[in-house]
């Protein structure tokens, strides 16, 4: 009795290491933006977003492998920010990674969170983690700790969107990947 409970058990462990159908079709559906850099609009309309909607977005899918893509974000000259989505232990997860022109870390870098339950194969959202929360105590925006970020890629609409929500605010950029652009340069310190 005791042999088909370890089986089992063991069964059960691999399949939580394991990533779920829904997240590798969204890893697939990203990965075939690898290399590709999109022009974006913000489609929210909070006026705290009107600085970033007088200059041009570029997204970029510059590097993919098979548990990590990185997308360097681009805000007019500011090359600052790159979006990480990785596999953090059973789950992905979404990651802000920010650096000055010099290519140092912002004292704000590295926030964001494991994906919640209410994901599928084209959008997941990512809700701040206890490390986030606690970054932004520390730097004076508690309000922040209340994020959710979402993904979301849908090949069929020629999207690709990025949202960031919390109570009184906000966010969503949208990509045509219908239309890809030129590379842009690298992100600051990675060049």
């Amino acid at each position: 009795m005791r042999a088909p409970l370890l089986v089992v058990a063991a069964l059960l462990l691999s399949a939580c290491s394991q990533p779920t159908v829904q997240e590798a079709e969204f890893m697939q559906r990203l990965s075939a933006l690898c290399g590709k850099a999109f022009e974006g609009r913000i489609v929210s309309d909070d006026a705290e977003d009107d600085a970033w909607r007088a200059e041009r977005i570029v997204m970029h899918v510059r590097s993919c492998g098979k548990d990590e893509i990185r997308i360097p974000l681009h805000v007019g000259d500011d090359r600052s920010r790159i979006w990480v989505i990785h596999r953090e232990r059973d789950r992905l997860a979404l990651h802000h990674e920010h650096r000055h022109e010099d290519g140092s870390l912002d004292p704000v870098t590295g926030y964001g969170g494991v994906r919640d339950d209410r994901f599928s194969g084209s959008r997941l959202n990512f809700p701040a983690d206890e490390a986030t929360k606690a970054l932004f105590d520390a730097n004076g925006i508690p309000e922040s700790g209340d994020n959710i970020w979402a993904i979301e890629v849908r090949p069929t609409h020629n999207l690709f969107a990025y949202e960031m929500e919390r109570p009184g605010r906000f966010f969503r950029v949208e990509f045509d990947t219908s239309k890809p652009i030129d590379i842009p340069p690298a992100p600051w310190g990675l060049d």
